[in-house]
């Protein structure tokens, strides 16, 4: 009887519908796996008549498999606390480079390899854009993202500093309040200024900007940089020099050093002068230069957008490149393949490849992980209905068996 083949294909649906259960409970705790789920479509061969009224007459000739269905919702964000960890949430998937193959998953556990690379489990590795001198360069092709111990932050020569000074109004004359100042040289040196105040009478001062002699090739006394006259007001703000104390020139450094030329900027935000005479104890409450030593790589992280931020023991940050997102127009007709990576197919169209946040793509969040956002409740709810469909079908198949046992006596 042709009818078997009905229940067997219902038993053969139901069959491919536990399998996808099993899969997705399977993989309940597998960072970034996508839930899935099977759609099925009647199946009728053929036309085997018309009724009175001409209508088809039509019976089913079973149940065929005709997609798999991917729930590419977010799923849980947890956090890890290990830097090349990403969670991608919203659209889009994080491009991996393997031997043979471009690949796009959804799992973000990734690890650092031996070169300082950014990889997944399998070894690919996590692709993105270069950052030259800090800087993203969307338009080159995408390259690995490489985070080495090895990265190393240039010096950077002081050309301003600034100090948060207030000189004793009721100080005599000749009194003499000094305050130390680092800077460093081009090679990431550092220098120790003094910066010596010495009041002259109501409201005026003079500076004097000092070097340790030993800098310069001059051992001995301290060698003078600048000096000059500070004149306040009777508010007890400075009134001249006013904005900046330019050229203060450093030359001849015993380290081979390049020359420098610092400014002493005397106005904090604002505008406000950060040298004051007021009636209060000679102090230094701040200072701040812009320039630093050279620094390696001690950490980075992962920034909302992408961008993979280092941080440098100078206290620098630097950034090292930017994670790529790869999104589709299809995502259904995306192909999978193990580790739970997709590849790109003909159904899935060609990726387009951008930046976490623009243009429709999700964001990252760094130092965790992607759930898999399979729902414990709705598959257990989904198998109870699978095993009805499998038992009723097996029943169908056992009552025609009878049908067929019963026919065979007849005509014996």
């Amino acid at each position: 009887m042709s009818a078997f083949s009905i229940p067997l294909s219902g038993l053969a649906a139901s069959s491919s519908s536990l399998n996808v259960i099993a899969d997705n409970l399977a993989n309940l705790n597998t960072d970034g796996y996508k839930d899935q789920s099977l759609t099925f479509g009647s199946v009728f061969n053929e036309v085997q008549g018309t009724s009175g009224n001409g209508d088809p007459i039509q019976i089913g000739s079973g149940v065929q498999t005709e997609s798999t269905v991917s729930n590419f919702a977010n799923g849980s964000v947890n956090s890890t606390g290990i830097s090349s960890n990403m969670a991608l949430q919203g659209n889009g998937f994080f491009v991996v480079q393997g031997n043979n193959s471009t690949e796009y998953t959804r799992n973000g556990a990734f690890t650092v390899n031996s070169q300082g690379q950014i990889a997944d489990a399998q070894g690919n590795l996590v692709m993105g854009f270069p950052a030259v001198n800090g800087v993203i360069q969307t338009s080159s092709v995408l390259a690995p993202i490489t985070v080495t111990d090895s990265s190393v932050f240039p010096a950077n020569a002081t050309t301003n500093f600034q100090m948060t000074t207030n000189l004793n109004a009721d100080s005599t004359a000749g009194t003499v309040y000094s305050a130390p100042m680092t800077v460093y040289d081009s090679l990431g040196n550092a220098h120790n200024l003094t910066i010596n105040y010495t009041n002259t009478g109501a409201n005026a001062w003079t500076y004097q900007v000092t070097i340790p002699g030993a800098d310069v090739g001059a051992p001995g006394a301290p060698v003078q940089l600048a000096t000059g006259n500070l004149t306040f007001g009777t508010n007890g703000a400075l009134t001249n020099p006013v904005g900046t104390i330019p050229g203060i020139a450093i030359n001849g450094l015993t380290d081979g050093a390049a020359n420098m030329n610092v400014t002493w900027n005397l106005n904090g935000a604002g505008g406000a002068p950060t040298l004051t005479q007021e009636a209060a104890s000679s102090a230094t409450t701040a200072s701040t230069q812009d320039g630093y030593s050279a620094g390696s790589l001690t950490g980075y992280s992962i920034l909302p957008n992408g961008t993979v931020q280092g941080t440098f023991s100078n206290n620098q940050t630097l950034v090292l490149g930017q994670v790529a997102i790869a999104s589709f127009a299809n995502n259904q007709g995306l192909t999978q393949v193990s580790g739970g990576d997709y590849q790109a197919s003909f159904a899935s169209g060609t990726p387009i490849i951008g930046q976490a946040g623009i243009g429709g793509n999700g964001t990252i969040t760094g130092g965790a992980v992607e759930g898999s956002n399979v729902n414990l409740s709705t598959e257990f709810a989904n198998m109870i209905v699978a095993q009805q469909g499998y038992e009723a079908n097996a029943k169908v198949l056992t009552t025609l068996d009878q049908v067929s046992q019963a026919t065979l006596q007849v005509i014996q």
